[in-house]
């Protein structure tokens, strides 16, 4: 670009001075088309094509400003002005497929961080799923388990001495289940009998191991009665 600045300059002084030859017709065409390409930035994309337009170009400068022939020179500038019209035109298309290509890259890096975002989420998903997993299969496995210790015999049934408690339950719940007391009042039982890991009677913890009162006497069980009447 510098070069083609100093050769114009130079060849426009050159005419300057001699104004008594006539500016062939194609060269201020040539002229502008050469320097427009220049600004697009044609010697960095094109770089053999417009070396190629200025030495035809510079051809026709050398004729016109040393030999004064005007007429061979316009023959040098029109075709100078034919080369330039192509370069244009391949110019544009160059930059219509970069354009094309830079689009489809920014696709594919949208798509490629869509696809990991997706990947990472369902990453997350799986491991959410096999901590609950892992927990409802330690809390199964807290249902399942035999009692520390055996329970005593009622009735021909056994009774589970311990009761691990599930989501949701209370105190009332678990003493009115048939393996437990079969009567939700004696719920006082098991909370006088689970004090150090029952701070409130009317909140529980799924998975808390609680220990089932099984040896009380009639006066035990009454007073559970009138202690639950009273809550």
């Amino acid at each position: 670009m510098a070069r083609l600045a100093a050769c114009i300059a130079f060849f426009c002084a050159m005419m300057l001075a001699g104004c008594s030859t006539t500016e062939p017709t194609w060269r201020s065409k040539a002229t502008s088309l050469v320097e427009e390409l220049g600004r697009q930035d044609a010697i960095k994309l094109l770089p053999q094509e417009y070396r190629n337009l200025l030495e035809t170009f510079e051809h026709g400068e050398a004729i016109f400003h040393v030999q004064e022939d005007d007429r061979e020179a316009d023959t040098y500038y029109q075709l100078a002005f034919q080369k330039a019209e192509l370069l244009r035109l391949e110019l544009r298309l160059l930059k219509q497929k970069q354009a094309a290509e830079e689009r489809r890259r920014a696709l594919e890096l949208a798509q490629k961080l869509e696809e990991e975002r997706l990947m990472r989420e369902a990453a997350e998903a799986e491991l959410r799923l096999l901590k609950q997993e892992k927990y409802q299969a330690v809390e199964s496995g807290r249902e399942s388990a035999s009692p520390s210790k055996p329970s005593v015999k009622e009735s021909g049934q056994q009774f589970p001495v311990s009761y691990t408690v599930r989501r949701g339950e209370t105190l009332p719940q678990i003493a009115g289940r048939s393996e437990i007391y079969n009567d939700s009042s004696l719920w006082p039982l098991i909370y006088r009998a689970n004090r150090d890991q029952i701070s409130d009677p009317k909140r529980l913890w799924p998975g808390q191991l609680l220990v089932i009162p099984r040896r009380f006497s009639r006066d035990d069980a009454d007073g559970a009665r009138r202690y639950s009447g009273k809550k």
